[in-house]
């Protein structure tokens, strides 16, 4: 192998890739990068078994082949490079990397070594714009836990249909919906039901969140892939593969309140400062304790801890029904009225044993359930 391609180019795709090179005693070859190139592309690869990316370069080659090389020790080295135009060749399992007076040789392993990143292109897929989908997922991609128990709670779950996609996440604690309406042109001929592991989510998430391309997503019974295109030609830039989490999800829809006892409505920022300054008194148990009184047209947020001291703050509020009394953990709390971008929210509470709902004002595409922390 033989090619020349800028630093700069380079060193991109190598922070892409390098994300999900996998740090395998096992196997030390997921460590590594495979580099390999086709015709007038230079194709970099990385898979951790679970999550595979490729990214392609248009570039001057003048011998393809393919090597794999250590994926740290590769892009720390090339982060230091300045910005000038670099020469690639390979021999004997060793990459030698050449600009002006300077040479470099890294040890590599054989690319046939590596695994093999499954492709899924030629099956239906739906067109997103890239950073619009991305911001969607992380209103809900932090919500997820680890579970052996539950594996499908490990994961993100998204339902495709025709004119809308369903964004769920829960960790039995807290739970976010958030909706996308398609136009009606979509692409999709049926529905897709599945589940992401989260860490596939985030993947996405960094690799497509800054870009305004066109995001093809095309589906598969066990996979998933994500794809942009290169603006000069209709070839590929970057594929994000990740398997998906077998299971059935829980009927997420029986956990959303339908009705309420009390509605708040409040400043979102002030509510959000006043959660963060009573966290800082809410000790161990990361309690804090939301109170109405209709009469003052107020909320109270309070916090107390033996060990630290007291908190407590007033905010203007707009209420109905009930008067509540309710303790919540205040990250649940807080994450949820952080992912809302409009300027008030509204809170609607279920006494001081059921679930609470928060939502964006003017807005139905989101809402977020949090369970309180029931008295002793």
């Amino acid at each position: 192998m033989k090619l020349q391609i800028l630093q700069e180019n380079f060193k991109k795709g190598l922070s892409i890739v390098e994300r999900v090179s996998s740090k395998s005693l096992s196997l030390p070859v997921l460590n590594n990068i495979l580099i390999s190139t086709e015709k007038n592309f230079l194709n970099l690869s990385a898979t951790d078994l679970e999550i595979g990316i490729n990214w392609w370069s248009l570039t001057k080659i003048d011998k393809d082949g393919k090597i794999t090389i250590p994926a740290k020790l590769l892009s720390g080295f090339i982060s230091l490079l300045p910005n000038k135009k670099i020469t690639l060749k390979t021999e004997n399992n060793n990459l030698f990397i050449e600009y002006e007076k300077y040479k470099t040789q890294i040890k590599g392993m054989s690319a046939e070594e590596f695994p093999i990143i499954p492709q899924i292109s030629d099956s239906e897929y739906v067109l997103l714009n890239s950073r619009v989908f991305c911001q969607n997922l992380a209103q809900v991609c932090d919500i997820p836990v680890l579970s052996a128990t539950r594996p499908e709670i490990s994961g993100v779950y998204i339902n495709f249909n025709k004119d809308l996609i369903t964004i769920v996440a829960t960790d039995s604690f807290r739970l976010g919906e958030k909706k996308i309406f398609l136009k009606a042109n979509s692409g999709l001929k049926k529905e897709y039901t599945l589940i992401i592991p989260q860490r596939a989510i985030k993947e996405i998430i960094n690799v497509f969140g800054d870009k305004e391309s066109d995001l093809k997503i095309f589906f598969s019974s066990n996979q998933i892939m994500f794809e942009i295109k290169m603006e000069e030609t209709d070839h590929p830039q970057i594929q994000l593969i990740s398997r998906l989490i077998e299971g059935e999800y829980p009927n997420y829809k029986e956990i959303i309140p339908s009705k309420h006892s009390t509605q708040i409505i409040l400043d979102r920022s002030e509510f959000l400062n006043q959660i963060k300054t009573a966290s800082l008194f809410s000790g161990k148990t990361n309690e804090i304790k939301i109170k109405t009184n209709s009469s003052q047209k107020e909320l109270e947020v309070s916090s107390q801890s033996s060990e630290v001291g007291s908190h407590q703050s007033f905010i203007p509020a707009k209420i109905k029904g009930d008067e509540a009394d309710v303790s919540f953990n205040y990250k649940f709390l807080s994450e949820g009225i952080y992912n809302i971008k409009s300027s008030e929210v509204i809170l609607e509470l279920n006494g001081d044993s059921g679930p609470g709902l928060i939502k964006p004002v003017g807005d139905e595409t989101y809402q977020y359930v949090v369970m309180p922390i029931k008295a002793n």
